[in-house]
């Protein structure tokens, strides 16, 4: 893939300039082959929008710009890495057909790019997998196939498949032309933000990260500049951190996370051996940080972004992305289960100081439930649900207990309404969501 680069002045149009040498430290595809896999994803995918943030960009200090990749067809990024790698299969592998093992958005790219190239897909997929998910990938025309209960028993017996019929497996991110069709977005965000000084996005098994930074790094080199880098997991899951500490790559254990999409125990071989010379630095999120993200996209930029896609959000929230020019964050998806959204909005509210949820301990007696209304009203806040019953541990005979939420206006509200309950002679407290 040592392919040689050019370019040409816009004052001497047609003069050709000595070759651009790709930086040898970063393995995997140089930039032609980045270049060569926005002309053939081009067939297919669209080029997504990049907003312009206010609201993040007074917390950031600097212009924030948004790569709405949530917005690309099939709800994310994963089109691009897929449709490159099945557009490079010979005609013999394509009447074999492709295989693929996800629980996501992997599956329904795979099975958007098998559809549009007239390969044969099958997708095998978690029994407990999201019923829009399962629907979508169905609808691109693949074969789904459920089986196992984690996504690793459905890897398994993917690779059984392609072992028994011949059909080639498509990776989610560990493959030289997954990471060049990812890598694309890399160049359209510093056509879209030449000013870009910082771009910041999720990784998962690298896949996506690793196209960015390197064609990102590459390009600019080429264009006399530099940029920076900055990857993003959730803390749940987060493998990168201990395996750039160990110099290769290593498995940690995955707690459950709502950032599903990027939730791997393990760097992917290639990609880590990008990442490691390719990335600036890479930083770690909580499940309040991403909740909170989610909702101010929601709000703010009206965008529907799924858990994964919001990490970097949440890491330039929380100040720990700091850059000195125009940042570009990358919201890698937008396919979010319609109950895990409710649930996630909910969280996001809490932890934001705008939901609060309070059990108070009353006197059995006819009055209580509405002086508590009252109380509440007078503090201007809004009940949104009422819990009244007599059965608990710990409760007298006499006493009920009053299970009550309500909808604050942040921190300095929420202690406001928990104050006049006190200074009415109750004692009301505080159930973290």
């Amino acid at each position: 893939m040592n392919h040689a680069l050019h370019t040409t002045t816009p004052d001497a149009p047609g003069t050709v300039l000595p070759p651009v040498p790709a930086d040898p430290r970063i393995p995997g595809p140089v930039l032609a082959d980045f270049e060569h896999a926005q002309r053939t994803v081009a067939a297919i995918a669209r080029r997504t929008p990049m907003e312009t943030s206010r609201f993040l960009g007074a917390i950031a200090g600097v212009p924030v710009h948004l790569k709405c990749e949530n917005l690309q067809r099939t709800g994310s990024y994963k089109l691009r890495g897929a449709f490159n790698r099945m557009s490079a299969l010979s005609a013999d592998e394509r009447a074999r057909g492709v295989v693929a093992a996800s629980a996501g958005n992997h599956a329904q790219g795979v099975a958007f790019a098998a559809r549009e190239l007239g390969i044969r897909a099958t997708i095998f997929m978690p029994v407990g997998v999201a019923l829009p998910k399962l629907e979508a990938t169905r609808a691109y025309g693949a074969d789904v196939v459920l089986r196992g209960d984690s996504i690793g028993e459905t890897l398994e017996a993917a690779a059984r498949f392609a072992a028994e019929t011949g059909a080639t497996i498509i990776p989610p991110f560990d493959h030289a032309d997954v990471v060049a069709g990812q890598g694309t977005l890399g160049l359209e965000i510093l056509e879209q933000a030449p000013d870009a000084t910082t771009i910041v996005v999720p990784i998962g098994g690298g896949g996506l990260a690793a196209g960015i930074a390197s064609a990102a790094k590459q390009k600019a080199a080429a264009l006399g500049r530099t940029v920076r880098v900055i990857g993003v997991q959730a803390e749940n899951a987060a493998p990168y951190l201990p395996s750039l500490e160990a110099g290769e790559p290593v498995q940690v254990p995955v707690v459950p996370t709502m950032a599903d999409g990027i939730a791997v125990y393990r760097p992917g071989a290639l990609n880590f051996e990008i990442i490691r010379e390719a990335i600036d630095e890479v930083v770690t999120v909580t499940e309040d940080d991403i909740a909170r993200a989610l909702l101010v996209l929601l709000e703010r930029a009206k965008l529907v972004v799924e858990p994964a896609g919001a990490v970097g959000v949440a890491a330039l929230m929380t100040g720990k992305v700091v850059a000195d020019g125009p940042v570009v964050v990358v919201l890698s998806g937008g396919n979010i289960d319609p109950l895990l959204m409710q649930r996630v909005i909910a969280h996001g509210l809490a932890a934001s100081d705008r939901y609060l949820t309070l059990r108070i301990g009353l006197p059995d007696r006819p009055g209580q439930l509405a002086r508590i209304a009252e109380l509440v009203a007078d503090a201007n806040a809004n009940v949104v649900e009422v819990l009244h019953t007599r059965h608990g541990a710990g409760m007298q005979i006499s006493e009920v207990a009053l299970q009550l939420s309500v909808e604050t206006r942040g921190p300095e509200h929420r202690a406001e309404v928990v104050e006049v309950l006190r200074r009415a002679g109750y004692e009301p407290e505080i159930i973290e969501e």
